[in-house]
């Protein structure tokens, strides 16, 4: 079966490489160096177990510049380019999804167009009217940013939003479905088949709960670290109650990354006729958890604040609305003096902040060093450090 990828971020490249263990898959990309990368068996971005699979598995799969020849006689092609939260309409900026479903239909008419991209709820349905084009459903993704090969290898679910009363459709669904568990080593996986609004509606809601978890978790570090309270102490009693449990609880600077600014923010605006309270708290609750941060910092007087690391967390090469930008740039608003450590960067500044990749060098010009996840290259300068990072995880 020939399948095709719009899109090679970490949701199209580790679709891309699981469906190449078995099928033919061309992945499409607009950047030369992505596409050689891919070819030459190097992963363009940082994800172990697609790096591995890259590296020593052996799979069908080519990228390409040329859209013609990914898309022709393709059975099913998949579309996961980004959709960007637009600041100025308040939603989801789905340009690059309608774009690439356009250019599909230009070389594939049969083809199945299957939506990976996180879009508004409704979106579906009004480009199935819009285009006419019956033959597309979408399929929301839930992958964590640096493990997302692995969580298609090892899925909580298998989610695919048709119009179920489209008997010919919901067949290419499940034969969809079953493309997926046939790439994944887990056994067994849950699949939900419901119609696609319902289908945006889980992925967009599945976010903002694990946004509202980081919140929560932020807001207690709030009071304990106010109080002089211990943070551990509480977290650990809070989470051995069975109905709550133990995951996303470890205090950040606040949730970032990708995906749960934005989907929080996209679910908000889908609330606009709707009676709500929750969801604009969780939104609210981010900004003051970062302010909060910044006010922390700035307490102890330091004359300069050494910033360890852009990314939201170890392992990861992505600053996507990091919390950490954000303090950083309250603080230097401040008039403090700003210093980044970030090896991933290559360039002597980041927005005009120098940048000091020497780390003895670093760690010496800083008063305080501000870190949202702590290393053990952090060892030696404790008495530097302020972080919130409770239980040393991501």
């Amino acid at each position: 079966m020939k399948i095709a990828v719009a899109g090679t971020g970490y949701v199209g490249l580790s679709l891309s490489v699981l469906l190449a263990q078995h099928h033919c898959v061309y992945a499409v990309d607009i950047l030369p160096d992505k596409v050689e990368k891919i070819n030459q068996g190097i992963s363009p971005i940082r994800d172990a177990e697609i790096e591995q699979f890259l590296k020593e598995k052996r799979l069908d799969l080519h990228a390409t510049l040329n859209p013609e020849i990914a898309y022709s006689d393709a059975d099913f092609i998949i579309v996961a380019t980004p959709t960007n939260y637009d600041v100025d309409s308040k939603k989801f900026d789905t340009s690059s999804v309608e774009t690439a479903i356009h250019t599909i239909r230009k070389y594939n008419k049969q083809g199945t167009i299957v939506i990976k991209s996180t879009i508004p709820i409704g979106f579906t349905r009004r480009m199935r009217h819009e285009l006419p084009d019956k033959n597309l459903f979408f399929s929301p993704e839930f992958l964590r940013e640096g493990h997302a090969l692995y969580d298609n290898l090892y899925p909580g679910r298998i989610i695919i939003g048709a119009r179920l009363e489209d008997e010919s459709l919901l067949e290419k669904a499940k034969i969809f479905a079953s493309l997926l568990q046939e790439g994944a080593v887990k056994q067994n996986i849950p699949v939900l088949f419901m119609h696609s609004t319902e289908a945006e509606a889980v992925k967009l809601f599945s976010n903002t709960y694990l946004a509202m978890r980081a919140a929560y978790f932020n807001e207690l570090d709030n009071f304990a670290e106010t109080r002089g309270l211990n943070t551990d102490e509480i977290i650990r009693g809070v989470c051995l109650d069975s109905r709550i449990c133990d995951f996303y609880n470890n205090p950040s600077f606040g949730y970032g990354g990708y995906c749960l600014p934005k989907d929080t923010k996209q679910l908000l605006a889908e609330y606009a006729d709707t009676p709500q309270s929750l969801i604009s708290a969780i939104v609210e609750s981010n900004d003051i958890r970062k302010k909060f941060i910044t006010d922390q910092i700035l307490s102890k007087n330091p004359k300069c604040v050494g910033i360890y690391r852009l990314t939201m967390k170890s392992g990861s090469d992505n600053y996507r609305e990091s919390s950490t930008l954000y303090v950083m740039r309250n603080i230097a608003a401040s008039g403090t003096k700003v210093i980044i450590f970030e090896p991933t960067w290559n360039k002597p500044d980041y927005e005009g902040f120098e940048i000091v990749n020497d780390f003895e060098s670093f760690k010496n010009r800083s008063d305080i060093i501000a870190a949202n996840r702590i290393t053990g290259e952090l060892s030696d300068v404790k008495e530097k450090i302020y972080s919130r990072d409770i239980f040393r995880r991501d």
